[in-house]
């Protein structure tokens, strides 16, 4: 009888790593499937600035050579990147747009040019697409840190490797849509 017993309990505590084995796994894959959302708007964006810079070609050689090289060094985002990869590809994309408004300024008829304005408008949808896109994955990784963390899946974790993922942080200056 107390084998029964003893061998009732290890099954049960079986199916329970595996049903938090599988709970876990099924959490981390929604946080990569979130950075890779990320890294679709933040390609897109990035395709945006792009076609600004052929916009701007036709007012100034050399700032378009310039912005071209700050677009040349961005990340390359996907939804195995870390936060501080997309943070620093942020970085080089205010960069490039701080640069493009400076010469729209220098060249008003750049600034109200059709494309120059519709262009605009993309790199605006897709800036709020990425801020949403940031507020899916910190939710995405609140579930996995939290199961993480939660007591008895915490063991199954520790087992099998699991660690916790980083948030993205509200800073001052991602507080508010840019205004470009």
């Amino acid at each position: 009888m107390t084998l029964w017993i003893i061998l009732g309990v290890l099954v049960l505590f079986i199916l329970y790593a595996i049903s938090a084995y599988n709970g876990l796994v099924k959490m981390r894959e929604m946080v990569r499937n979130a950075m890779g959302n990320i890294a679709a708007q933040v390609e897109s964006r990035w395709d945006a600035i792009t076609n600004l810079i052929e916009a701007t070609k036709k007012y100034s050689e050399h700032e378009a050579g310039i912005l071209k090289e700050l677009t040349s060094a961005r990340a390359n985002i996907n939804k195995e990147s870390k936060v501080g990869q997309v943070e620093a590809d942020d970085n080089a994309f205010n960069s490039a747009m701080g640069r493009l408004i400076a010469v729209a300024e220098a060249y008003p008829d750049l600034k109200a040019s059709e494309v120059y304005k519709e262009t605009m408008r993309s790199v605006d949808k897709y800036e709020e697409n990425v801020r949403m896109s940031r507020m899916i994955y910190n939710d995405n990784v609140t579930k996995l840190n939290t199961g993480i963390q939660t007591f008895p899946t915490n063991i199954v974790a520790g087992i099998f490797g699991f660690s916790k993922e980083d948030y993205f942080q509200n800073t001052a200056s991602k507080k508010d849509m840019p205004s470009w």
